[in-house]
C-alpha cells in the first residue's frame, strides 16, 4: 500500500498538482483503504492511471493541473444528485462521467453560473429536452442531465462570488456505507446457516439434495451481493 500511495504522490505532483491538494487527496483514499481492508489496485486501478484521472495531466483545455476552473470528484449513488446540486450551485458545470466515475467539472472563472442536475434511467433524453435538459454523462443505465440555474431564475443565476474549490474529491454517504455493512452480514449470514445445517443433516439421500440446494442458493446470493459491490465500487 505504501508504494502505491508514494507512486501516486510522485505522479501528482509531477503533473503539478497543488502539495495540499495532494495531502488532502492521498490522505483520504488511505483513510478509505483502512476502513475497507481493499487492495488499492483493485480499488482504484493502477496508480498512473489515477494520477492522470486525478489530475488532469491530460486535459484537452491544456490548463494546469490543480487549476480552480477545473475539478474531478465523485459521490456515490444513494447521493449524488444531492451533491450534484449542491455543488452546481456554486457554479460547478459536469462536462462528462469518465471511466473511473468521477464527475469531470469546470467553472467560469469570470461570469460563473448556477447549474441543477437530475438523473433518470436511460432513454429519457427527448422527453427531458423541451425542459432545457441536456445530457452530461451516465453510469450503466443511469443518465446524467444538467440545465443552468437561468432557465427558472433568469439573471439571479449568475453568481458574485464563488466559494473555493473543495479539497475532498471523494463524497460517500452514510448509506452507502450501512449498505456495504448490510451486503456483507447477509453473506455471512448464508455461509453460517450453511455450515450448520450441513453439520445436522444426514448426507444421504434427500438430504444431499437438500444441501446442495442450500449450498446453490447461499452462491448465487454471495454472487448477487459481490455484483452489487462490485458496481458501486465501479461507480465510487
Amino acid at each position: 500500500m505504501s508504494t502505491y500511495f508514494d507512486e501516486l504522490t510522485a505522479r501528482l505532483n509531477a503533473a503539478g498538482m497543488p502539495d495540499d491538494r495532494v495531502k488532502a487527496t492521498v490522505e483520504e483514499l488511505t483513510s478509505y483503504l483502512a476502513d475497507s481492508g481493499g487492495d488499492p489496485v483493485d480499488e482504484f486501478g493502477p496508480a498512473a492511471d489515477l494520477a492522470r484521472d486525478l489530475a488532469g495531466s491530460a486535459s484537452a483545455s491544456g490548463e494546469p493541473a490543480g487549476d480552480a476552473r477545473t475539478w474531478r470528484w465523485t459521490a456515490d449513488l444513494f447521493h449524488d444528485v444531492r451533491m450534484l446540486n449542491e455543488y452546481g450551485a456554486q457554479g460547478w458545470e459536469v462536462q462528462k462521467v469518465d471511466r473511473s466515475g468521477l464527475f469531470n467539472s469546470t467553472r467560469d472563472p469570470d461570469r460563473p453560473q448556477q447549474w441543477e442536475y437530475r438523473r433518470e434511467p436511460r432513454g429519457h433524453r427527448a422527453r427531458l429536452a423541451p425542459e432545457g435538459w441536456e445530457p452530461c454523462g451516465g453510469w450503466v443505465v443511469w443518465e446524467y442531465f444538467k440545465r443552468p440555474k437561468a432557465t427558472t431564475l433568469g439573471p439571479a443565476a449568475e453568481l458574485t462570488a464563488t466559494p473555493p474549490q473543495p479539497e475532498r474529491g471523494v463524497f460517500l454517504s452514510p448509506r452507502f456505507f450501512a449498505f456495504v455493512a448490510a451486503m456483507v452480514a447477509i453473506m455471512v449470514a448464508i455461509a453460517a446457516t450453511v455450515v450448520l445445517l450441513i453439520g445436522s443433516l444426514d448426507i444421504s439421500g434427500h438430504g444431499l439434495s437438500t444441501v446442495l440446494g442450500l449450498v446453490t442458493g447461499a452462491a448465487a446470493g454471495a454472487a448477487i451481493s459481490v455484483a452489487v459491490l462490485w458496481l458501486l465500487r465501479r461507480r465510487r
